[in-house]
C-alpha cells in the first residue's frame, strides 16, 4: 500500500474515533443526532452537549495526542534511542512545577493561568536543559542532552514535592488531578491556541524529516552527504519541546504516548520520518481521543484520568520494548 493510501486509512481512522468519541458519554447520541448538532439544528440540549462539551473535549484529545506522538518520533531520532519520549528531557517536569506552583499559591485562579504557568515552566525547562548540554563542549552531545533531561527531571520532581508540602487539601488534590492529565475543562480556545503553536511546529518537524532520517544512521553519515547536523539537533529539540510543552500546558501530564505511537509505526511501516511523523500524528490522535473515550465511560459517572489510561497501556509496552533489547 502507497504511503498516501495509508495516511488517507490513518485519517479516516482517527475521523472513526472523533465521531465515536462525541457519541459515547452519559447520553449516548446516534450519528444522525450528532449530525444535527453539528449543524445546530434539533434538540437544543443534544447542540450544547455536542458543541460546547464533547467536540471541543474530543478535538484537543486529538491535537494533544498528534503533538505528544509526533514530538515522540523526532525525540527517538534525535537521541538515537528507541525509548525516548517527550517528557524523557525534563519539559513535563518543569510544566509540572509551574502549574503545581500556580495551584498551590492562587497564581493561577482559572485554568488559563494555570496553563499559562504551565508553558512558562516547560519553557524554562527547555532553556535549562539545552544550556546543561551545551556547558559540556562546542557540539551538542546527543547523550549529555538526554543525562541533562533525566536530571533536571529528578529536580523538578523534588520541587514539586517541595510546592506540595504546603498545600491544603483541595489544592493538593486539584494539583494531582492537573498532574494525571484530563480534557474535561476543554474550550474552543484553547484549541486555537493549541492549534496556531502546533501547525507551525509541525510544518517544521515535516520539513526536518529527511535530515532526521540521516542522523538515526549517524552523524559523521548525516555530515557527509551535507547535513548541518548541530542546527538541525537545535531545530529538532527546540521545536518537539515546545510542542510538547503547548500540549502539556492544556492537558496536564499524559504519559506513554509519545513512546508507545511511533514505535507502532515504525514497527509496522518501517522507520522513514517523512512517512512516521504525519502517521505518529494521525495515529497518536486517534489513540488519545480514544482512551478519552474510555477514560469517561469504562468507570461512568466516575471519570478517570487520562494519564492512568495510557497508563496502563504504555507501561506493558515498555516493559516489553526492554524485554526486546535485552533479547
Amino acid at each position: 500500500m502507497k504511503p498516501v493510501l495509508r495516511l488517507a486509512l490513518l485519517a479516516a481512522l482517527c475521523a472513526g474515533a472523533l465521531l465515536l468519541s462525541v457519541r459515547l458519554g452519559a447520553v449516548r447520541l446516534g450519528v444522525r443526532e450528532v449530525l444535527d448538532a453539528l449543524r445546530g439544528a434539533g434538540d437544543p440540549t443534544t447542540v450544547a452537549i455536542v458543541q460546547r462539551l464533547r467536540v471541543p473535549r474530543s478535538l484537543l484529545a486529538a491535537l494533544v495526542g498528534g503533538a505528544l506522538a509526533a514530538s515522540g518520533a523526532v525525540f527517538q531520532a534525535l537521541l538515537r534511542n528507541p525509548l525516548a519520549e517527550p517528557y524523557v528531557l525534563g519539559v513535563s517536569g518543569g510544566a509540572a512545577v509551574g502549574a503545581v506552583a500556580a495551584i498551590v499559591f492562587g497564581v493561577g485562579a482559572s485554568s488559563a493561568g494555570v496553563g499559562l504557568a504551565a508553558f512558562a515552566g516547560a519553557a524554562i525547562a527547555i532553556v535549562v536543559v539545552l544550556r546543561m548540554a551545551a556547558s559540556v563542549g562546542p557540539t551538542l552531545d546527543t547523550r549529555i542532552l538526554l543525562l541533562s533531561g533525566v536530571v533536571a527531571g529528578a529536580f523538578f520532581n523534588a520541587c514539586i514535592l517541595l510546592v506540595l508540602t504546603f498545600a491544603d487539601t483541595e489544592s493538593f488534590r486539584s494539583a494531582l488531578f492537573w498532574m494525571m492529565g484530563s480534557f474535561s475543562g476543554a474550550t474552543w480556545r484553547e484549541i486555537g491556541l493549541l492549534a496556531v503553536l502546533a501547525g507551525p511546529a509541525l510544518a517544521v518537524l515535516f520539513a526536518l524529516a529527511r535530515p532526521l532520517n540521516l542522523l538515526a544512521v549517524g552523524e559523521e553519515t548525516a555530515q557527509y552527504l551535507g547535513v548541518r547536523t548541530e542546527r538541525v539537533k537545535l531545530a529538532a529539540y527546540g521545536t518537539a519541546s515546545l510542542l510538547t510543552a503547548s500540549a502539556v500546558a492544556v492537558s496536564g501530564v499524559i504519559g506513554f504516548v509519545g513512546l508507545v505511537i511511533p514505535h507502532i509505526v515504525r514497527m509496522t511501516w518501517g522507520g522513514d520520518h517523512r512517512f512516521l511523523i504525519p502517521a505518529s500524528v494521525l495515529l497518536g490522535a486517534t489513540f488519545l481521543v480514544l482512551a478519552d473515550s474510555l477514560a469517561r465511560t469504562v468507570a461512568a459517572p466516575t471519570e478517570l484520568p487520562i494519564g492512568v489510561v495510557t497508563a496502563f497501556v504504555g507501561v506493558p509496552f515498555f516493559l516489553w520494548i526492554l524485554r526486546r533489547r535485552g533479547a
